[in-house]
Order: structure tokens, then C-alpha cells, then sequence
């Protein structure tokens, strides 16, 4: 049994004894009330235990990239054999167009400046479990979606939840074999789908707030993505740049709503808060919106997400 050890101010130290979820069930509630967990996925359909059709997954969502995910949750140590039980499911998803457009329109609320094109999607598959075997990483990786591994561990102390959230990382080769299917997302992927000027312009946007951050020191990794350029701490974004139609784009910040309204007051106002995505929104007007005047919100937001908001 692992130990986690929480040194308190003061000096004093707990130890806390790892607590495993008593149901499969129970351990689906947790992670699906954890909220931020997994910060991009709007779920649109869970299924009911006991009800399952074969070939069809018990959760379904879509991501802030328009890819379909399919969320497979066990609570048990699982390894590679789990696989073949999603590669099922996603087949399902690709194969199910119009099922998966029904999802969409049937969910009490679409996420806003999320593009889904039913004819032609991404599929992502997300493994969530207690404990994962490092040889699925291997197997994983020659799969043509995109695979994500997390683990999710529990200790409790006096009333007290602690979840531990590690997102398995496959180690760097010396010799990769290259992957088929995925998309490279970088100049000629953003001026081929949006305004070749405004692709420019985000590009741009993009080079001067990965300036920004390495001038302020933060640890933060920036990823482009179909829809968006983020800057990540671990597995979760601080902020970003997304874009919101063929010829515009905006900055946004993960925030809670009454910090992003304060800073709105004082400061620079925003666009609008997403509820849905829990961020903060800033319309981009070129040339005229300067990333240094929203200096406030990028420091807000990595506070927020290092824990010393």
C-alpha cells in the first residue's frame, strides 16, 4: 500500500494510507465530479450501468478540439488486453456518424466555439485506472488514434480527499517509428483551414506569448492543437489561443469566474466566461490587443493552476 505524506504549516506531518474505491461506480462519480480533471472533455452522453449494448462505450464526449472521445473507466490494474475492448468502441464512434451527431444535439447544452464536422472527426481514446502497466504505453503508441493513460489514486484523511492524477508518457526512443494517421498541426495546417492572413496573425500571437512566458520563467509547455494553441503545466492548460471562426481568434484563461470578473474590473475587459470551460475569453483585434496588457490573467491563471491562487 503506497503512503503520502502531507506536511502541514507548522511543521507537523500526516500520513495518509491510500484508499481504493469500494465500485466501479463510485469511481466514476469521483472523477466525473472532480471537475478539471479532464479540463477539455464535455461529456455527452453516459450510459447507465447495467444497460450496455456490446460494441457501444459507456461514455462518449467531445474535446475543445472536436475530436469524439471515448472514456474508458476500470477499477482494477489494467494493462494492454484493455485495448481491444476500446479499439471497439472507437471503431464505433468512426463508424457511427449520425449516432454520435444524435449525442451531440440531444446533450442539454453545446459547448460554444466548438467546430464539429460529423463527416469527418477524430476519434481519441482516454483510459482512466487506479493502475495502469507501463507495457500499454508501447502498444498504445502504434495505435492510429490518439491514446490517453491516467491513473487516478485516492487517500482520505478526516474528511479529507486527496486524488492523484499521473498521466502516463511514453519515453523518448532513439528511433521512433513514425505514427500514420495523426495530424501535424503547424503553418501549412492553419493557413490551408483558416484565412491565410489571420493564420499569420495567430502564428504571431502565439510566438509572443511563448515570449512572454519564458521572460516570466513559467514551466509551462505550449501545443498546438486543430483549434487552439495551449500552455500547459503537467496535463491540464493555464491558457491559450483559440480560434473562433475562419478569421478570428482569442486568448483564453482558466480562471474562476470571480477572479476573471475582478481582473475584468480593474483591467482589460473580457470577451465573455465560459461557464462550460471554465475560462476566461478575450477577443483578439490585431495589431491593437497587446499580450502584455493581459498580464494580470496570465499570471492569475498559472497561479490558479500551480495551487498558490
Amino acid at each position: 500500500m503506497t503512503n503520502l505524506f502531507w506536511k502541514r504549516p507548522g511543521g507537523s506531518t500526516l500520513n495518509l494510507l491510500s484508499v481504493p474505491f469500494r465500485s466501479e461506480e463510485e469511481f466514476e462519480r469521483a472523477v466525473f465530479e472532480t471537475k478539471g480533471l479532464l479540463e477539455d472533455v464535455y461529456f455527452l452522453k453516459r450510459q447507465v450501468r447495467g444497460g450496455r449494448k456490446p460494441g457501444i462505450p459507456d461514455i462518449v464526449g467531445v474535446d475543445s478540439d472536436g475530436k469524439v472521445c471515448i472514456v474508458e473507466l476500470k477499477n482494477v490494474s489494467v494493462d494492454a488486453s484493455v485495448l481491444p475492448q476500446v479499439l471497439e468502441y472507437a471503431f464505433w464512434a468512426e463508424s457511427n456518424p449520425d449516432s454520435i451527431k444524435s449525442l451531440w444535439l440531444e446533450a442539454p447544452e453545446q459547448p460554444e466555439d466548438v467546430t464539429m464536422s460529423f463527416d469527418a472527426y477524430e476519434v481519441r481514446i482516454i483510459i482512466i485506472a487506479p493502475s495502469i502497466d507501463r507495457s500499454t504505453l508501447g502498444l498504445a503508441g502504434k495505435i492510429d488514434y490518439s491514446v490517453d493513460l491516467v491513473e487516478v489514486r485516492r487517500w482520505q484523511e478526516n474528511g479529507h480527499e486527496f486524488l492523484l492524477v499521473n498521466r502516463l508518457e511514453q519515453e523518448p526512443t532513439a528511433k521512433t517509428r513514425p505514427v500514420h494517421g495523426l495530424q501535424t498541426y503547424d503553418r501549412a495546417f492553419y493557413q490551408a483551414h483558416y484565412n491565410r492572413a489571420s493564420a499569420e496573425c495567430f502564428l504571431r500571437y502565439c510566438e509572443q506569448t511563448c515570449a512572454f512566458v519564458r521572460k516570466n520563467a513559467w514551466p509551462l509547455e505550449s501545443k498546438f492543437n486543430k483549434h487552439y494553441c495551449g500552455f500547459k503545466l503537467g496535463f491540464f492548460n493555464a491558457f491559450g489561443i483559440k480560434w473562433i471562426g475562419t478569421k478570428s481568434f482569442a486568448f483564453f484563461f482558466k480562471l474562476p469566474e470571480s477572479t476573471a470578473r475582478r481582473l475584468s474590473r480593474s483591467g482589460v475587459k473580457m470577451t465573455r466566461y465560459d461557464a462550460l470551460w471554465k475560462e476566461a475569453v478575450f477577443k483578439v483585434e490585431p495589431g491593437k490587443t497587446r499580450v502584455e496588457s493581459l498580464a494580470p490573467f496570465f499570471k492569475a491563471a498559472v497561479e490558479a493552476l500551480s495551487g498558490k491562487d
